[in-house]
């Protein structure tokens, strides 16, 4: 099997220097821009509980956001794998963030909320089980130190 190596790359660039950079902890925004080449710059801050924007991604919902990406591509690997014919797939997914008395925080659990649509509803049940198999592979929930749960539901008729 192949082991190859990707690489992958992201820019930072704060825009929050108020004109006297951080002499306070108030008097300095959490904006900044993460480009990576040939894409649209999204627009990130601090939770707002951090002193961010609530208009702009916080590092903590690009976290899960990837969680939930990263599940759905995994999770249609795997239907394809199996022959579960997707029509569709939607996810409500949360995360758990503990802060800690030193400032310090981590990730508890993210809890992915998958509604996935079948052509064929007699395979809800080895539908249901590749989120399992999906987890397995997934590349980011495989790098993170928290679990990652899954309660797949069918999408409302």
């Amino acid at each position: 099997m192949n082991m190859a190596l990707h690489e992958y790359h992201v820019d930072i660039s704060w825009t929050g220097n108020r004109g006297e950079g951080t002499s306070g902890y108030r008097g300095y925004g959490r904006d900044h821009v993460i480009r990576a080449a040939g894409l649209p710059d999204l627009l990130g801050t601090a939770d707002p509980t951090f002193h961010g924007d609530k208009d702009r991604w916080n590092p903590e919902q690009l976290l899960l956001g990837a969680l939930s990406q990263c599940h759905m591509l995994s999770y249609l690997h795997m239907a394809v794998k199996h022959g579960v014919v997707v029509t569709g797939y939607d996810d409500a997914a949360s995360g758990v963030l503990r802060l800690n008395r030193d400032g310090s925080g981590e990730f508890l659990e993210a809890n992915l909320s998958p509604r996935v649509a079948l052509a064929d509803e007699t395979n809800r049940e080895l539908a249901d089980s590749l989120h399992a198999k999906a987890n397995a592979v997934c590349f980011i929930a495989r790098s993170v130190n928290f679990p990652v749960h899954h309660h797949p539901t069918a999408p409302e008729a």
